[in-house]
């Protein structure tokens, strides 16, 4: 379909007349909409215009009534900027019957690529013709004289069917080099070809194109290399042989040569976070592999040689999936066409092996090794037929059939492993079940996003993410599963190490029983003879001074007033010492009474009124010496604050039960605290804190109509 500048003289000639009518000469029109899809030639636009010519997705993916309203719009803002009505209409008379002369010929320069001024790469498919030999054997020399019709029109470009597989592709493109210097490009035809030819055509016989200077050969990663002389202008003929793939395209790229590497980079790296998550993913199988291998090594229990197996053949099916995604080599093609099925289906023989001996189906679970046994046998004459048909026959139909009713049998194996899991209620056998039904599910997710055409746009729409997470509940599922058995499998020693460490146990509790009870009594006779020695002494004391100072009568001396305050002061200290030691006061109750008593014998006699509120549900919870003391000593510290410094006249002090927690509030009606001055009782406050902190019991002072203290303490499984 080759044509020469001869045969359109009607189409040059009214693209000369618009030329004078407008302002500037106008070659093509660009869409807004796809900058992508190329230029639309002006011709094009001038059939468009008239209704002649309907609009391809070889120009534009957009909406064709937005592009034809579009190019009017254009055309008519070009003429309104001329000034000679006559003329326009004299251009217009003539369009339209030029345009009749030449909508049945092809403009040639509309369907020439030039490539001298590319800096990087364009899209060729729109300037690109095709010819498909269903024989396969036509010679180069047959071809070039038969018919080419627009890849743009070919209905199958982007992604070729089954039952075309087998053709023999040839894509034709017309270049030129407008440049004033020789260039250097490469020919991307598109994804995914066993064999590529590459030539040029001179007076109508291919040659062989010369090689990039610089570069190994005409063949990068499928990119195949050509020259173009300053002005030079040639075809360019590909002949594709397609891969045994379900996703081949024709989708031609001409590339600058010292882009090519960059353009490989980005149609490879557009999925880079599912290659991310693929290697991270391999990764951890690699260890999964590592993991069962030693265990083999130690146990020398089979079932983890074939776990093993399984991890591995995912592990490479996960890996080169990741390291070969949008790659055009040789390797990718073989792995595409025919490493990943192989390693699908080996992985699956090594699973229903490990389930057999894992499980020890022959003995435990008959039906299911059955199910087992003739799955393996006949999964492995699918493999040996499917490898028969790819490396030996033409066909790739009858492979697509034998690979689909291989992924049918293996899911109907899954389903069946399932249904007699759920039978047999065994816990053991429900958690392969769980993981098969994981890894059905989410192949059928996989499936679906497959079947529904579901772009890309993210990682969680991607089809082998999900098939992916299927994988790996599958092998946590098998882990948990393991670590059951092992657990069932010790259960015998685990039985007697316990019984051992019981009875150890049990020796060492006796022991420390006796510790605390030694302990314990220690405390109490500490404590009586505190009350017995301590206590008299002090009280003896206190009654002399007394004495003293009534015999003084009128004549009171300082001394004997600070003896006998101090020796009360100490008797008090001294009885609350006693108090927190005896063991037989370790009861919220007997607390709560030695602070009320406290209290009320504290504000006797003083003008204040002292009021204390408890709860009537009060359980007689164990509280230690420790918490007792700390307690009684930041009570006793507040009730000392609220005497000398709040000026108060009401002190209340309430016992709150609120759910897991009590709550001590001692509440005065004084002056408050100013905590910006806090240096006559700050001591007392650190010490109240670190008191708390030191027993666990949330602690704080504010103001709140006076002086709020309040001190809380969770109490787990008190309510």
């Amino acid at each position: 379909m080759d044509m020469s500048n001869k045969k359109l003289p009607a189409i040059l000639w009214v693209r000369s007349s618009l030329s004078n009518c407008f302002t500037s000469t106008v070659s093509s029109f660009s869409c807004f909409n796809c900058p992508g899809a190329g230029a639309f030639p002006l011709e094009d636009f001038i059939l468009l215009a008239i209704g002649n010519k309907d609009i391809k997705n070889s120009y534009c993916p957009c909406r064709k009534n937005a592009v034809k309203e579009y190019v009017i719009s254009s055309i008519l803002c070009r003429f309104g900027q001329t000034a000679c009505p006559l003329k326009l209409r004299y251009t217009l008379l003539l369009l339209l019957f030029s345009c009749g002369i030449a909508r049945a010929q092809q403009p040639a320069d509309t369907m020439i690529v030039d490539v001298g001024q590319l800096t990087e790469w364009k899209v060729a498919y729109p300037y690109t013709w095709l010819y498909v030999d269903k024989t396969g054997t036509r010679s180069l020399a047959e071809v070039i004289r038969q018919p080419f019709e627009r890849l743009s029109q070919f209905v199958y470009r982007r992604r070729l069917p089954p039952d075309y597989i087998p053709y023999v592709y040839f894509l034709k493109t017309e270049v030129y080099n407008s440049s004033r210097e020789d260039k250097s490009f490469y020919f991307f035809p598109g994804s995914y070809f066993d064999k590529i030819a590459f030539y040029k055509v001179q007076d109508g016989v291919p040659v062989a194109a010369h090689p990039v200077p610089g570069k190994k050969g005409e063949m990068v990663d499928g990119c195949c290399g050509f020259n173009l002389a300053a002005g030079e202008r040639a075809m360019l003929l590909a002949v594709l042989k397609p891969c045994k793939i379900e996703f081949n395209n024709l989708g031609p790229v001409i590339i600058k040569a010292d882009f090519v590497e960059s353009y490989k980079l980005i149609i490879s790296g557009t999925n880079y976070k599912l290659k991310n998550f693929s290697y991270v993913l391999s990764g951890t199988l690699l260890m999964m592999i590592l993991f069962m291998l030693t265990n083999y090594v130690i146990s020398r229990r089979k079932e983890f040689l074939w776990n093993s197996g399984y991890s591995l053949s995912m592990f490479l099916l996960i890996f080169l999936n990741a390291y070969t995604l949008r790659n055009t080599t040789n390797f990718t093609n073989l792995y595409l066409s025919y490493i990943d099925f192989f390693l699908l289906v080996v992985g699956s023989l090594f699973y229903m092996k490990f389930s057999r001996t894992f499980l020890n189906s022959a003995r435990h679970y008959k039906n299911l090794d059955k199910v087992l046994k003739w799955g393996q046998r006949f999964l492995a004459l699918l493999l040996l037929f499917y490898t028969y048909l790819n490396f030996f026959t033409n066909a790739y139909t009858p492979q697509v059939l034998v690979e689909n009713a291989t992924k049918f049998i293996m899911l109907g194996i899954g389903i069946s492993f399932i249904i007699l899991a759920i039978k047999e209620r065994d816990r053991l056998m429900n958690y392969l079940a769980a993981g098969n039904a994981a890894l059905v599910f989410f192949s059928a997710v996989s499936l679906g996003i497959i079947w529904f055409k579901v772009p890309p746009a993210s990682i969680f729409v991607h089809s082998l993410f999900y098939y992916y997470i299927g994988i790996v509940l599958e092998l946590v599922f098998f882990l948990l599963g393991l670590n059951y058995k092992n657990k069932m499998t010790l259960i015998e020693k685990i039985k007697e190490q316990e019984a051992l460490k019981l009875e150890a146990e049990k020796q060492e509790f006796q022991t420390q029983l006796a510790v605390i009870k030694a302990q314990q009594e220690e405390r109490n006779r500490i404590s009586a003879d505190m009350h017995d020695d301590l206590g008299a002494g002090m009280t003896t004391i206190r009654l002399y001074s007394e004495l003293a100072k009534d015999k003084l009568g009128d004549k009171p001396i300082p001394e004997i007033e600070k003896i006998s305050s101090s020796a009360n002061e100490l008797l008090t200290k001294m009885n609350a010492i006693i108090w927190s030691m005896s063991s037989s006061n370790d009861s919220l109750n007997n607390m709560i009474a030695y602070i009320r008593s406290y209290a009320l014998e504290y504000f006797e006699n003083s003008g204040i009124d002292c009021k204390i509120i408890l709860p009537s549900n009060l359980p007689n919870a164990e509280v230690s010496g420790k918490i007792r003391r700390n307690v009684f000593l930041v009570v006793k510290e507040a009730l000392n604050n609220a005497m000398k410094h709040a000026k108060a006249t009401r002190v209340t002090i309430t016992l709150v039960r609120k759910e897991d927690q009590l709550i001590l509030y001692i509440q005065d009606n004084g002056v408050g605290i100013n905590f910006d001055q806090l240096r006559q009782f700050s001591n007392g406050l650190i010490n109240m804190r670190k008191r708390m902190a030191d027993v666990d019991i949330d602690f704080s002072i504010e103001n709140n109509g006076g002086t709020l203290v309040t001190m809380a303490k969770k109490i787990p499984g008190f309510s």
